[in-house]
C-alpha cells in the first residue's frame, strides 16, 4: 500500500512544516521513551529511525514531500540477488562511518577521567580551568566531525539498530560536553555531576557497540 507523505511525520508526530530542530526534539524524545533498553517495542524504534532518517535530510525530505522517494528506504527483507551487495554496503558502513566514529569518541570520553582529576586539584586556578575549556574546545570539534560523518552515509538496513545505538551513544556525549561547558561558567556542582554521569553512560554504550559490532558482522 502506498504511503502518504505525512506518515513520516505522523510517527514522530509533528507537522508537516516543522522545522529541523522540532523533528530532532521529536525524534530524541520518542527513541528516549521506546527504545529496547527501556523495554519499547522495537517496531517503533525502526519506524522512528525510518523517519528520522528521511526527514533530517533537505533533499530527501522535499522529494519525500512531493511523493518522490518513498521508497527510498532499505527493503525489510533481502532477495537472493541483493545479499552480497547488502553485505557490502555493510561492511563499507562500519569500515567508512562507524570506525572513525568510535575512534573520535574515544579521543573525546578516554582522557575525560584524567582532565577532570586535574581540574579537581582546584577548579578555581585559572591556569586549571583554562586547559580543562580548552580540552572541551577540542572535543566539541571532534564531535562535530562524529555528527559529520554520522550524515554522511544512510545506515544499512540489517544495522539500523546498531546505527541508532551509536547515534545514542555519540548524543550522550554530546549532551555531557554541554553540561560540562555550563559547569565552567558557573561552578555548579549539579552540571559536573551529569557530565560526569552522562560521560560513564557513553563509555558504557561505547563498549556494548563493541559487542554489537560483531553481531551485526556476521
Amino acid at each position: 500500500m502506498a504511503r502518504t507523505p505525512a506518515d513520516h511525520y505522523a510517527t514522530l508526530g509533528v507537522p508537516p512544516g516543522a522545522t529541523t530542530a522540532e523533528i530532532k526534539a521529536a525524534y530524541r524524545t520518542l527513541v528516549k521513551q521506546h527504545h529496547p533498553d527501556a523495554g519499547g517495542d522495537q517496531r517503533t524504534i525502526l519506524a522512528l529511525n525510518a523517519a528520522w532518517e528521511v526527514l533530517r535530510d533537505g533533499d530527501r525530505r522535499r522529494r519525500y514531500d512531493h511523493g518522490a522517494g518513498l521508497g527510498s528506504g532499505a527493503p525489510q527483507g533481502r532477495t537472493r540477488g541483493a545479499g552480497a551487495a547488502s553485505d557490502e554496503e555493510l561492511l563499507g558502513w562500519l569500515q567508512q562511518v562507524y570506525v572513525p566514529i568510535d575512534r573520535l569518541i574515544g579521543q573525546v570520553i578516554n582522557p575525560f577521567p584524567a582532565q577532570l582529576r586535574s581540574l579537581a586539584a582546584d577548579p578555581y586556578d585559572d591556569e586549571l580551568m583554562g586547559s580543562f575549556c580548552a580540552f572541551l574546545d577540542q572535543s566539541r570539534l571532534r564531535m562535530e566531525k562524529v555528527e559529520a560523518l554520522y550524515r554522511s552515509r544512510a545506515c544499512p538496513a540489517p544495522a539500523r539498530g546498531f546505527g541508532l545505538s551509536l547515534y545514542h551513544c555519540l548524543s550522550q556525549v554530546q549532551d555531557a560536553l554541554v553540561e560540562l561547558e555550563r559547569y565552567t561558567m558557573g561552578y555548579v556542582d549539579s552540571y559536573l555531576h551529569d557530565g560526569k554521569e552522562m560521560l560513564r553512560e557513553a563509555r558504557l554504550r561505547r563498549s556494548r557497540l563493541k559487542e554489537e559490532r560483531r553481531r551485526v558482522e556476521l
